[in-house]
């Protein structure tokens, strides 16, 4: 099992990442139109609300451009959310492991309740994949016994597009345009959106990323 360092301090004005103001924010979240963009970031502005932390065993910043989770220590999970409340969404992000262990995980959440209580979309930098929950501080794979290997995944120190589609009982997972897994569940019908990235035995990762979207599904 991973184990967990959280930090729940991200302030509600992560919308203000958005060119537009707060009362059109407002009226996007609760669009209904199919592919209607309720969020994104591209992590050029250091203001735009995510987590700025670090301490002995993870770091979460901007950096160049990009949003960094940088873990130091082994079996340790870290994220940041914008603090959104939306219900149905579909996720995408460009995510890359720039250096350290490749035996490592990351990628996107939905549906976030609390530290440990959420969905996960995990990849990992050899190629193997899986969604899951976190539910009451236990993790669970929804999508198999493990995580599976999964050709749509670029190996390595490369960057892949991710996206994650949670609408009903529905979560889908897609690599590079690839829809590589699904599964179902009903914990929760909305909830906060993030960034998730995890160690496992070998301590020492970098995950940065970019360009994250939130739209109707």
């Amino acid at each position: 099992m991973i184990g967990l360092r959280f930090r729940d301090r991200l302030r509600c004005w992560a919308l203000l990442s958005l060119v537009l103001s707060l009362s059109a924010c407002s009226s996007l979240l609760g669009s209904d139109v199919p592919g209607a963009l309720l969020f994104q970031d591209d992590f050029a502005r250091p203001e735009s609300g995510w987590d700025r932390y670090a301490d002995a065993t993870y770091s979460s910043d901007y950096i160049d451009g990009t949003y960094q989770i940088a873990i130091s220590s082994a079996q340790t999970q870290a994220w940041s959310n914008p603090n959104l409340g939306v219900d149905d969404v579909r996720l995408e992000v460009d995510a890359a492991s720039v250096s350290g262990s490749l035996d490592n995980a990351f990628g996107l959440i939905c549906r976030y309740q609390d530290p440990g209580n959420y969905y996960f979309f995990l990849i990992s930098g050899d190629g193997y994949a899986g969604i899951g929950l976190a539910k009451d501080g236990r993790r669970i794979l929804l999508s198999g016994d493990a995580m599976l290997p999964e050709e749509a995944i670029l190996q390595g120190y490369r960057t892949n597009h991710l996206r994650a589609d949670c609408a009903g009982y529905r979560l889908a997972f897609y690599v590079n345009g690839v829809l590589i897994e699904e599964a179902q569940a009903a914990e929760w019908p909305d909830g906060d959106v993030g960034l998730v990235a995890a160690t496992y035995a070998e301590p020492g990762i970098d995950i940065r990323f970019d360009n994250f979207t939130v739209l109707n599904p």
